[in-house]
């Protein structure tokens, strides 16, 4: 599956916007991205968010990503 990476994201996948990885959850893409870049480590243990198809995911590796979703990965914003 395709997955969009945005802001300091991009720095650690080598300046790539888009990104091939595989998985059937949000867990599994996760640690498909980790393995092939394993710069944006760092940043998913700091948390990140996940948007599938416009809907935000956060803490939630178990949840079903569905073919041809549309899925962003975003940095966590801190604050309230």
């Amino acid at each position: 599956m395709e997955i969009r990476v945005s802001g300091i994201l991009c720095q650690a996948t080598g300046g790539a916007s888009t990104v091939e990885v595989s998985g059937a959850t949000i867990g599994e893409m996760l640690a498909s991205l980790a393995l092939k870049h394993p710069a944006i480590q760092e940043h998913l243990d700091d948390g990140v968010a996940v948007a599938i198809n416009g809907e935000i995911y956060r803490d939630r590796t178990d949840q079903v990503i569905p073919k041809g979703a549309e899925v962003f990965l975003l940095p966590r914003i801190e604050g309230g």
